[in-house]
């Protein structure tokens, strides 16, 4: 039987134009969640995994399949949706999972055949077997999994035409942020898997540079950071000449052997979110872990940068706190803070989390014409109302922030002290070049979104650089 696992595109993100901008390549890494779908399913299946982010396949020339697997985030629902319909009209019934279906599971329903709610690999086995016998149910809940007994993903089902391969080592938050959706899908209870499994996966994993897709690496606790001491020991002395990048909470600056044993492991860059540059935007985010113990970020970071290691900062613009100017001040603290790369977000309530319920209580969600308006949750574009500011506002504040922190004297600066420090400069020069030639996509994918509200649209911004003495107006002509 043939199975057909398919990661919708989203082309209004700017992140996988990968046609748009060549540095954007650099931005894509495998989807995991199918490949670990591909490992659970027997051999007796032919399965095909398509990557809709290196292109839309012709699938009408593809041979038939006998069952659809499709995942999907909230901004490649539309997509997934578009498949499915696609399929049904074929007579193939397409099952669908991830955090997207779990978290609107009677909107998902209305559009496949079969949702999986939470982690599949507790389920998936009876999915193939109802398929096989003809009485697909409508719905299946998996439970959190048990990672002692899980077949490794199939790596080997996905061209080598990704710069970063991908593996999970870890599930589960304990910081249940109200913006995040994390908790609600894998739980706050922290799992990690068996450092004898993920080592060897490590090992078949084609690409050189791999992304260690946990949403905390290292935790909070202090048997986390045990664990994860473990983990890159076991990595270091296993030498597979992998380098990868992580996510990970600032108090990975907090211990200089974990931070040591990282370097010797492969750890070339860590992205952490700071979320915002006031004790009150923390906060109202529900971050306290950010604040306690009154923490040098500068400091902190130049810790992590002196074992070589990159640090992307995250930021968010749009929380009730922010002030006209914020967009300017986050870069101006994240250089203070001297991060390598940063990635500022509009504050998005996704379904699923705190902030969702609060929005959607208060009617400040803007886009709401559901399933067509989930395409614009990318992070990336303002689909809420914010309290101080109107959409052409908010996303002012994003542009200057950006074009002040990637300006080029700005830019070449950090480049260069990387360069000299031997932090990996090439990883630095695209993280930078990239995130400055998606401000210009992103304009026009803004202007495209005022377009569908009716909104006249605003020229796209120049990318001259400039300085705090100019007047920054993102969306001058």
């Amino acid at each position: 039987m043939r199975l057909l696992l398919i990661n919708p595109t989203n082309p209004i993100v700017s992140i996988v134009n990968v046609k748009e901008s060549r540095w954007n390549r650099f931005r894509v890494w495998k989807p995991l969640s199918l490949m670990t779908i591909a490992g659970l399913t027997p051999a007796d299946w032919d399965i095909t995994i398509v990557d809709e982010n290196l292109g839309l396949p012709e699938y009408s020339t593809m041979p038939t399949p006998d069952l659809v697997g499709v995942t999907a985030f909230t901004s490649q629902a539309n997509r997934a949706y578009e498949i499915s319909a696609y399929f049904e009209r074929r007579g193939v019934p397409v099952v669908m999972g991830g955090i997207h279906a779990t978290m609107c599971t009677d909107e998902a329903l209305d559009h496949v055949a079969s949702v999986v709610t939470g982690e599949a690999e507790s389920i998936w086995p009876d999915v193939l077997a109802d398929v096989k016998s003809g009485s697909l149910k409508k719905l299946y809940a998996a439970e959190r999994t048990d990672w002692s007994n899980i077949p490794p993903p199939r790596h080997d089902l996905l061209p080598p035409r990704y710069p970063f391969g991908s593996i999970q080592t870890t599930r589960g938050c304990p910081l249940n942020c109200n913006f995040c959706s994390v908790t609600a899908f894998n739980g706050s209870h922290y799992r990690q898997r068996p450092i004898a499994d993920v080592v060897q996966e490590f090992s078949q994993i084609q690409e050189k540079r791999v992304l260690v897709v946990d949403d905390n690496l290292i935790g909070t606790r202090p048997e986390h950071i045990k664990r994860a001491k473990e983990l890159f020991r076991a990595l270091a002395d296993a030498n597979l000449g992998k380098e990868w990048v992580s996510q990970a909470t600032i108090n990975f600056a907090d211990d200089e052997e974990l931070l040591t044993l990282a370097e010797k492991a492969g750890c070339k860059g860590v992205f952490i979110g700071f979320e915002t540059p006031s004790p009150e935007g923390l906060k109202e985010l529900g971050k306290r872990f950010n604040y306690q113990k009154q923490r040098d970020f500068r400091a902190s970071v130049k810790r992590i940068q002196k074992h070589k290691i990159l640090v992307v900062g995250s930021f968010i613009i749009g929380l009730d706190v922010d002030e006209p100017g914020i967009g300017v001040r986050i870069s101006k603290t994240a250089s203070e803070y001297c991060i390598d790369t940063l990635n500022t977000l509009f504050l998005t309530p996704l379904p699923g989390t705190r902030l969702w319920d609060q929005m959607a209580a208060d009617e400040r969600i803007t886009r709401h014409n559901f399933p067509d308006d989930w395409q614009y949750f990318t992070l990336s574009l303002p689909v809420a109302r914010y309290k101080q500011f109107s959409d052409t506002e908010v996303m002012t504040e994003m542009t200057n922030c950006y074009r002040h922190f990637y300006s080029f004297q700005r830019m070449f600066g950090r480049i260069w002290d990387s360069f000299w420090h031997r932090r990996q400069p090439l990883i630095s020069l695209v993280g930078n070049f990239s995130f400055r030639r998606n401000i210009q996509l992103d304009a026009i994918a803004f202007n495209d979104f005022m377009r569908q509200r009716n909104i006249a649209p605003q020229p796209a911004p120049r990318l001259q650089s400039w300085s705090l003495d100019t007047k920054p107006e993102a969306l001058e002509a």
